[in-house]
């Protein structure tokens, strides 16, 4: 049986800002398994990045953690010290960032950016961090790695520059890789090439994923479980199957919905989750999604829902759910 390599367990994280507390948040709880690739997904705001932040001990101020347990690899993060973070990061844990412009250094040249991670991480001399450089590059399938080590951020397209990026956060080959969007600002083609290069480098390494994203079409051809994450809360969890075909909390089925399909027809309108997302400085006291639920009922509005138990691996957190297990005769 696989080992948990991540378990984070009533996670609260808040931003102390001079308007006031904002719950980034509230109470997240999940696991991951040795080699095992989870999807994270949900809209701009809903927590994703800053929960995966959180486990490299990168979050910004005013950022604090203010409850629960975060452990990684035997580590247990909210206790770590920053000395024992930089040592963690890059070895045992890499991130892949949104925008691959903003995140690589425009004045170096990529072998210097690559070679850097190397040798900071390893005892490697230079000659030797070199030669990993153009490994990295091969592995990540970029042609000419000699002539692209020497060349800078600004002559790569988008697609070779988030190819470095992967190159870079793999080259002490971690134990989980952190993917914060990476394929947000790519084409379609390029898109599904880094998708299919990261299942290969998966596949070789043994490696664990965790992919941020607000496509669910990225993450039904990736991940084997899926955490859909609103205003702070994962509202369900489950297997990728069972979030697609048997979804549960009506945030998951208005995504889901609003997917345009190849059986459409032309004439079909695509249906949208209407309203806003809540402020996180006055969060609602029942469920976060109640004030845009088609389905919203009053207890909605005034209490959390209780987690529902679906099967062994889904569960969500719904009122309705827990009305049907009550009518079912069940106990929810």
């Amino acid at each position: 049986m696989s080992e948990k390599l991540l378990e984070i367990k009533d996670e609260h994280l808040s931003f102390f800002t001079p308007a006031g507390e904002v719950k980034a948040l509230n109470g997240v709880s999940f696991s991951l398994d040795e080699g095992e690739v989870l999807g994270i997904v949900g809209e701009s705001g809903s927590g994703k990045s800053v929960t995966a932040y959180s486990i490299m001990g990168l979050t910004a101020y005013p950022g604090r953690l203010i409850g629960g347990t975060i452990r990684f690899n035997g580590h247990q993060v909210e206790r770590m010290s920053e000395k024992e973070f930089r040592k963690m990061r890059g070895n045992e844990v890499s991130i892949i960032f949104q925008d691959p412009m903003t995140s690589l250094n425009p004045v170096y040249t990529i072998g210097n950016q690559i070679e850097e991670v190397i040798r900071l991480h390893t005892d490697k001399s230079k000659g030797e961090a070199r030669a990993r450089a153009k490994e990295l590059l091969e592995l990540v399938g970029i042609n000419e790695p000699d002539k692209r080590l020497k060349q800078y951020p600004h002559e790569l397209s988008g697609g070779m520059r988030q190819r470095v990026m992967i190159a870079i956060a793999l080259a002490c080959e971690p134990k989980l890789l952190i993917a914060d969007e990476p394929t947000t600002a790519l084409d379609v083609t390029i898109q599904a090439q880094i998708l299919e290069l990261m299942q290969e480098l998966r596949q070789k390494m043994g490696m664990s994923i965790i992919m941020i994203t607000h496509d669910l079409g990225v993450v039904a051809s990736m991940c084997e479980r899926i955490a859909v994450m609103y205003a702070g809360h994962i509202v369900e969890y489950g297997s990728t199957d069972e979030i697609f075909y048997h979804p549960s909390h009506e945030y998951t089925k208005g995504l889901i919905g609003s997917i345009p399909k190849l059986t459409t027809e032309e004439s079909e309108r695509l249906v949208p989750i209407e309203g806003q997302p809540v402020d996180l400085l006055n969060p609602p006291a029942g469920c976060p999604f109640a004030p845009r639920c088609r389905s919203c009922m009053k207890v909605c509005l005034r209490r959390m829902p209780p987690k529902t138990q679906l099967s062994d691996t889904h569960y969500s957190y719904c009122w309705l759910r827990q009305k049907e297990a009550a009518e079912g005769g069940e106990r929810a």
